[in-house]
């Protein structure tokens, strides 16, 4: 599948993935100078890329798990989405979890991107659902 990408800067660094199995494509920070961010602060940091996310699907913005364990740096919205009729930059809303100030520098790798299927539903109201085995039962009713 081709997704047309288009640099919205110099600087900006069209996503490539870790390995050639790996499922995520990783955005880069596209800022000129290192960001702090203090404990608890949220902050949306900018990729220099506007991308057209084929009818059908949907870019899904997750975390760099690398980032996340060894910073505690993790995407503000936990799991973002780039819809397939979005034109705009491409900004990546990061959180930090840590007690500590961390350090966000030009170019590094803060997110990761993966392309996929959206389906196209309609809502039909009804005032009865099918029986399941599970039924009402929520959280926890499956087992650990």
């Amino acid at each position: 599948m081709r997704v047309r990408i288009k640099k919205l800067s110099e600087t900006a660094v069209i996503p490539t993935r870790g390995s050639r199995q790996a499922a995520g494509y990783d955005l880069c920070a596209d800022i000129r100078e290192p960001l702090v961010m203090r404990p608890g602060e949220s902050v949306k940091v900018d990729t220099g890329l506007a991308i057209a996310v084929p009818d059908g699907y949907f870019g899904g913005v997750f975390a760099r798990s690398g980032l996340s364990t060894k910073k505690g740096i993790r995407p503000a919205n936990c799991v973002g989405v780039i819809d397939a009729d979005y034109r705009g930059p491409v900004m990546v809303p990061l959180f930090n979890d840590a007690s500590v100030e961390r350090v966000i520098e030009p170019g590094e790798r803060i997110a990761q991107l993966i392309v996929l299927p959206c389906a196209a539903v309609e809502f039909e109201e009804t005032t009865e659902l099918d029986d399941t085995e599970r039924g009402e039962n929520g959280f926890g009713s499956t087992g650990v």
